[in-house]
Parts: structure tokens; C-alpha cells; sequence
């Protein structure tokens, strides 16, 4: 172990995923002299490498595919598609590996040092990198970022077992369409990962504990967005838990019951993908020797990113707050930029969710059972994609935008899009949240015509009562 020679940072970053490299980044901008220790021989993390990014690649290609089989006669274009999932597979993969590859040039251009390895706190301003070879270096750092992320949840009573039982990552490697691929959990990855193999073939049955889809989802768009996945070839048992698996050669035996209470049955299936959710990753992390703790459930509670503990700070999904990437970074750039002595903030109220089926799902603020539940007087405008221009034209009207807005100020308290390219339109109601607009300033905004983002602005007309064109 070496110890004297090794450099002293201004700040070390434990893991390179969306947290941990806009960290190293923002940071190298900053003047600041940093490092990033990531364990994976690329960066990243899960996000480029087995989250976000494959899973829109197979997204994407998936809608054409169905889209070709599907769509194309219907505007005048005859096809006969084919799927080659090999090849399908490698341009996922290549597009990772071309997105990884960019965060070792932004490393390089912002003067990032990137130590590969795994890294565990060793002691205040201590951070030992345990190479792939087993060698072991210490590197003296004036402060420490955990950014460490998340990793798939199990599910009591089943067990994964490769190419049956399944995580997220073995949803993004399949290398055959299941005749039977069964979801157990009704959340954003699992909605998006069982909607890919829909398209390309499988039956998809979603079991999901709770009543309805997305949880944290407005009720009124779960129920449209459930209604609508239904009508694509999915089936939904809601309200049901599973409680074991069983696996044999011809595929998995997953016995269910009623999250209420009830009789037991059997869920035959090829592929059972288990998708309830993610905890962080605090495994052999060193925690201990600068006293941290982390809480029931495996989150480092913070304040202001602090810990508590002198020099160290945490980002991402290891701690609390939406466990998303672009919620990762923010927490990324405000914690750097307090460490610089900047004036570092995020408001957790305007990140925005998103599930990228087709049509997508995006909101952002509150819903309507949660102002209802906080007493708060409130009006509503809807719009439906029926009547939008530019999603007739392109047959895709199915959904709707909804705005909610405080009754007596009229400021925008809560945006929910079910639609097409919702993740896109979702951004407009971020900025005007972000400057404290009122559904009339959305409504009063001139939108390019033919667009989707007149959907919002109509929704945003409708909270005054005068939408025009539904």
C-alpha cells in the first residue's frame, strides 16, 4: 500500500455515474484539483452503462419495429420488418460505448484524474482505491463526495437466476425474445423494459402491489397511462404480491396473492424481470471510519449534501430525494459549487419524472392528491392530444396535458403530460415553475403551430376556462 507519494485533492468523488462525473466535472471547472474512482472499467456508471441509456436505445428501436409492423401501411409505406436482436443489441451497445467514451474526454478536458478501482473512505480525508490487479493506493483529499448510487432491490422469497429470474441489466441482455415475460413491479423500469419486449414479441404480464401504476404518478394520468398500456397488449394485475418463484427447465412458477389478503395461485412465466425499485449502494463503502451511518433503509441523510461528518458530502441516489439521474447531478453541481465556496442549491420540487414508453409519461410539482391532501385551493386545465394539430397528423393522440394551478395567485403548482414526447414538453413547465409562472403566462406564450407544446398551453388555458381548440 502506498501512502506518502499519493497526491492531495481538493475533493475525491466515489463512483462515475450521473452524480459522481458531473461532479468531476463541474469541480474541474471550478479550478479544483479532483478525482473520480469508479470500479466499472467504464464510466458512467448505471446510467450510461445499464440504465438510462441502453434501455432508450432499445426503446427507440423497439417503437420502429412496431411501428413498421404496425403503422407503415397504414401512411404508405410497404415493409416486411424483420428483428435481428443481435444486431439490435450491438447498436445499443455501441451507442453506450460512445457515450462513455465522452466522459473520459470531458475527464481529460476538465483536468479530471479518474482512478480505477473500487473506493472506500480509509479515514478522514482518506480515500483507498482498490485497483482491479489487488493493489491498493491512498489518496489524501481535503474533501470526500459519495456518489455510489443505487442498485437493483430484491424481492423477498425470489431469487435471481440469470436468464430467468432477472434485474434490469438482464432485461437490457436478453438474447431471445420471452414467449412470457412477467413484471413484478409497475414502476418506471418496469413499465419502460416490459413495454421493449411487448413491442418485439412477448406477452407481458405487470404485477404490481399497489392499485396503480407509477407510484408518485397524478391518479387521473395513471389511470389513462394504465388504460392505454392495456389497450397496447399488456396485462395488469394489480393489487397482488408475489410471494416465491420457482424455476425449472421450461420457465418460472411465480406463486401470487392478493396484496389484501387471500387465496394463492401460480403465475406461469419464461422470464420473470423483478423491477420494485432500487437501494443504495453503501457496500464496503468505509463508512464507519468517519462515523456515518446510514438509516433503515440504507440512505446517508444530509443537509445541504453534509453528512455531518467534516469534509464529507453526498450526492445521488445514495441519498434522499428522487432516486433519478438528473437528480443526481443537480445535487452533483450545487455540492461542488458549495465546496468552491459558491452558492450551491436544488429545488426538489421541479425535478421532473418521466417514464418512456409510447406514449411517455412526464410530470412535475405537485399532483392532485397531494394538493388535496395539503388543503390547498386549487384549478385545473386539461387538454386532450385528440384535438392537438400536430399529433393528429401524425397519429399519435393519445393522452393528455394537464396543468394545476393555485386558485388565487394562479401560480403553476403541478404539470402532467401523458402524451407524445412528453419528456420533451415537460421541460417548458420546469422553466415556468422555475420562474413562479402562472397558468396565464403559459396561456399567453405564443407555441409554434403545428406543435405537441400546444397541448400545454391549451391545458394552461383551460385553468381559466377559455381553451380554444377542444
Amino acid at each position: 500500500m502506498t501512502d506518502a507519494a499519493a497526491p492531495t485533492y481538493d475533493v475525491i468523488i466515489i463512483g462515475g455515474g450521473p452524480g459522481g462525473y458531473n461532479a468531476a466535472i463541474r469541480a474541474g471547472q471550478l479550478g479544483l484539483k479532483v478525482a473520480c474512482v469508479e470500479m466499472r472499467q467504464t464510466l458512467g456508471g448505471t446510467c450510461l452503462n445499464v440504465g438510462c441509456m441502453p434501455s432508450k436505445a432499445l426503446l427507440h428501436a423497439s417503437e420502429l419495429y412496431e411501428a413498421a409492423n404496425t403503422e407503415f401501411a397504414g401512411i404508405g409505406i410497404e415493409v416486411k420488418p424483420k428483428l435481428n436482436l443481435d444486431q439490435m443489441h450491438k447498436a445499443k451497445d455501441d451507442s453506450v460505448t460512445a457515450l462513455t467514451k465522452g466522459i473520459e474526454f470531458l475527464f481529460k478536458k476538465n483536468k479530471v484524474d479518474w482512478l480505477k478501482g473500487r473506493g472506500r473512505i480509509a479515514g478522514k480525508g482518506k480515500v483507498e482505491v482498490k485497483a482491479a490487479d489487488g493493489s491498493r493506493a491512498v489518496h489524501q483529499t481535503k474533501n470526500i463526495i459519495i456518489a455510489t448510487g443505487s442498485e437493483p432491490m430484491p424481492l423477498p422469497g425470489v431469487a435471481f437466476e440469470d436468464g430467468k429470474v432477472i434485474d434490469s441489466t438482464g432485461a437490457l441482455f436478453l438474447p431471445k425474445v420471452p414467449k412470457h415475460l412477467v413484471v413484478v413491479g409497475a414502476g418506471v423500469i418496469g413499465l419502460e423494459l416490459g413495454s421493449v419486449w411487448r413491442r418485439l414479441g412477448a406477452e407481458v404480464t405487470v404485477v404490481e402491489f399497489l392499485d396503480k401504476v407509477g407510484a408518485g404518478m397524478d391518479g387521473e394520468i395513471a389511470t389513462a397511462f394504465q388504460r392505454g398500456l392495456t389497450k397496447q397488449g399488456m396485462t395488469f394485475r394489480m393489487g397482488t404480491k408475489v410471494t416465491g418463484a420457482k424455476s425449472g427447465k421450461d420457465g418460472v412458477d411465480l406463486t401470487l396473492e392478493p396484496a389484501a389478503g387471500g387465496a394463492a395461485e401460480t403465475l406461469k412465466a419464461d422470464v420473470v424481470l423483478v423491477a420494485i425499485g432500487r437501494r443504495p449502494y453503501t457496500a464496503d463503502l468505509g463508512l464507519e471510519t468517519v462515523g456515518i451511518e446510514t438509516d433503515k433503509r440504507g440512505f446517508i441523510a444530509n443537509d445541504h449534501f453534509k453528512t455531518g461528518q467534516d469534509g464529507v458530502w453526498v450526492v445521488g441516489d445514495v441519498t434522499h430525494g428522487p432516486m433519478l439521474a438528473h437528480k443526481a447531478e443537480e445535487d452533483a453541481v450545487a455540492a461542488v459549487e458549495l465546496i468552491a465556496g459558491k452558492a450551491g442549491h436544488v429545488d426538489y420540487d421541479l425535478v421532473p419524472s418521466v417514464i418512456y414508453t409510447t406514449p411517455e409519461v412526464a410530470w412535475v410539482g405537485k399532483t392532485e392528491e397531494q394538493l388535496k391532501a395539503a388543503g390547498v385551493a386549487y384549478r385545473k386545465g386539461k387538454f386532450p392530444f385528440t384535438a392537438n394539430s400536430r399529433a393528429k397528423i401524425n397519429h399519435e393522440t393519445e393522452g393528455l396535458a394537464k396543468v394545476l394551478a393555485d386558485e388565487k395567485t394562479d401560480k403553476v403548482l403541478g404539470v402532467h403530460i401523458f402524451g407524445p414526447q412528453a419528456g420533451e414538453l415537460i421541460g417548458e413547465a420546469c422553466i415556468a415553475m422555475a420562474f413562479g409562472a402562472s397558468s396565464e403566462d403559459i396561456a399567453r406564450t405564443c407555441h409554434a403551430h403545428p406543435t405537441r407544446s400546444e397541448a400545454v398551453r391549451q391545458a394552461a388555458m383551460g385553468v381559466e376556462g377559455w381553451t380554444m381548440q377542444a
